[in-house]
């Protein structure tokens, strides 16, 4: 498949009505032949009618429901991986300073690695402590991939034809859906990060280790930080969450790229029957692009994480009874403050966990999408077939 085709005209797939006999062929009494041997499903049969019943489903809506259930499967898998990334990027926010000549080992650091972090975490807040964060990390992958896919897909041919260019297009539709779906889950993501960043209350304050707040659940969290810190706190980290809007630029075109390299279809495009190597294709353009982006956009994760976790107002007692300190007010702020006292190596701090998570959420996600839309689109065609009539062939 070229990319400087037409962006009108999909890939040639034959579709189920493109194999019926034609309308001039004589049609075959088929009256002779035993029942068994019928090769049409029964209209009574629950498959035939989940069919049909797919046929309701308005094509405006395949993409959103493709892409919030990515999202819901995305989120079961990667949970465990998502809370220690989070623990080990905001630990410099709020953990204590130790006297030390040297800058960049002043901050005392309690977790360590991924198995480091995953060991901690289990020894003090068992399996409840790796899962925490689940509801809002639901709330915010359930919308936000269903917002970015639809909008994503219904803008690339919108900005070809401003553009002219494959490539350009593509980064620009990736920008626009990114920015739509940041911009409106932002609050749902600072809550579940709070709720991720924190340990129990029984944990042992001494350390420094604890987030100066405690949040029993998501309406929780909210209202608290409301009441504390007012609404501005919901949009916290949102500038280095737009500017990580380069990650998806980066991935989404790519992925477009190799899927078509390695399948010869676009996204959401599909060849006539299944088959094996259509699947390891879209799993390896997922690898490679995801891999790419993650690590060109990585720091910005970390610039998010922080903002995130620290309390806007620091006049106020905070959630948790305790009085902070606001350490960063700003993007260059904190970058400043971060390569002073952590040194360059704390903006990568938590990578290596990021990619182990990024990489299966990422695959998750897209085969999750790619086959719902396989599901549904098969369906639909089905059911289109069973609701026409059955004497004789229509013209």
């Amino acid at each position: 498949m070229s990319f400087d085709r037409d962006p009108e005209q999909p890939p040639a797939i034959l579709s189920s009505q493109s194999l019926r006999p034609s309308q001039y062929a004589t049609p075959i009494d088929q009256s002779n032949f035993p029942s068994n041997m019928s090769t049409s499903p029964s209209r009574d049969s629950v498959v035939a009618r989940i069919q049909i019943q797919s046929t309701q489903i308005p094509k405006a809506w395949v993409s959103p429901i493709c892409g919030a259930g990515a999202g819901f499967a995305s989120g079961i898998v990667t949970c465990p991986l998502d809370v220690i990334k989070t623990k080990l990027q905001a630990q410099g926010g709020f953990t204590q300073r130790v006297p030390s000549k040297n800058p960049y080992g002043a901050i005392r650091q309690p977790y360590k690695g991924i198995i480091g972090t995953g060991s901690v975490i289990w020894r003090e807040e068992g399996v409840r402590g790796m899962y925490r964060g689940l509801g809002p990390m639901l709330l915010g992958y359930l919308p936000t991939w269903a917002v970015y896919l639809t909008v994503y897909e219904n803008t690339r041919e919108f900005w070809y034809d401003r553009c002219g260019s494959w490539w350009v297009a593509r980064c620009y539709s990736s920008l626009t859906a990114g920015a739509c779906s940041t911009i409106l889950t932002n609050p749902i993501w600072v809550i579940k990060t709070r709720l991720m960043s924190q340990s129990n209350k029984s944990a042992t304050a001494s350390d420094g280790m604890r987030a100066p707040w405690h949040y029993t659940s998501t309406l929780d969290a909210a209202r608290k930080m409301y009441r504390t810190e007012g609404l501005r706190s919901f949009y916290s980290g949102l500038t280095p969450a737009l500017l990580g809007l380069t990650h998806v630029a980066i991935q989404f075109p790519l992925y477009e790229f190799f899927k078509m390299k390695f399948t010869g279809y676009g996204m959401g495009e599909h060849p006539p029957e299944d088959s094996t190597s259509n699947w390891l294709g879209i799993s390896a353009a997922t690898f490679l692009s995801k891999i790419c982006a993650s690590t060109a956009t990585y720091p910005h994760e970390v610039l998010r994480t922080r903002l995130q976790t620290q309390q806007r107002r620091s006049a106020l007692t905070t959630s948790d009874g305790m009085k902070v300190q606001a350490r960063y007010t700003g993007v260059w702020h904190m970058c400043k403050v971060i390569l002073k006292e952590e040194g360059w190596r704390a903006f990568y701090v938590g990578i290596g966990t990021n990619l182990i998570r990024a990489v299966p959420a990422a695959m998750t996600t897209m085969l999750t999408y790619e086959w719902l839309r396989n599901i549904i689109t098969r369906a639909q065609e089905k059911g289109e077939e069973l609701k026409k009539p059955t004497d004789g062939y229509p013209l």
